[in-house]
């Protein structure tokens, strides 16, 4: 639970972005500290290093990371706080609009496969044994990612192999979004 008056953490990042992780809290993943997601911890050194990789993030790791092209969230604002749990992270999936979610850990996983996917029942809420494949969901890519702290060898390339093949294809065609002019 977090103390009284310790600031929220909010989304960061690129609001024009295709590409939304969504982690569980600061608490969690990181930013207590700097109020960015997935910052001062491992989770965020691994994650940061995979973003970096692939061309979202400027440098391998920062606490303020330049990100183009990717958007950083939790499903809780506040550590410990189930309250906020829905409230926020509806809200910047829908003004984002993004085609691929990351959801990272299984709760992010079971959030995101409930409320974004059809699948929930016949997909296990398993980020361990899903990471970095591949999941249709209602208008969206879901790409599971495995908790980066309980990462092994193979894991953090697996991502970046992922993330690669999808920035080489026509992405943009899995939203499945209309518009209408008139």
């Amino acid at each position: 639970m977090r103390a009284p008056g310790e600031p929220a953490v909010y989304g960061y990042g690129d609001a024009n972005a295709d590409f939304h992780v969504i982690g569980a809290d600061a608490e969690t993943h990181g930013g207590t500290e700097t109020g960015v997601p997935f910052t001062d911890s491992l989770a965020g050194e691994r994650l940061q290093s995979v973003l970096h990789a692939v061309g979202f993030a400027a440098e391998p790791y920062s606490d303020a990371p330049e990100l183009t092209n990717c958007y950083l969230s939790y499903l809780r604002i506040s550590p410990g706080d189930p309250d906020d749990l829905e409230r926020y992270i509806d809200a910047e999936l829908r003004a984002l609009n993004a085609h691929i979610l990351l959801p990272i850990g299984d709760e992010a996983l079971e959030y995101v496969l409930a409320e974004f996917t059809t699948q929930a029942r016949s997909v296990p809420a398993d980020s361990t044994r899903l990471h970095a494949s591949e999941i249709r969901g209602r208008g969206f890519l879901v790409i599971p990612v495995r908790e980066p702290t309980e990462w092994v060898s193979g894991d953090e390339a697996a991502l970046a192999d992922r993330l690669e093949a999808i920035l080489d294809s026509d992405y943009r065609q899995t939203k499945g979004v209309a518009t209408r002019i008139g």
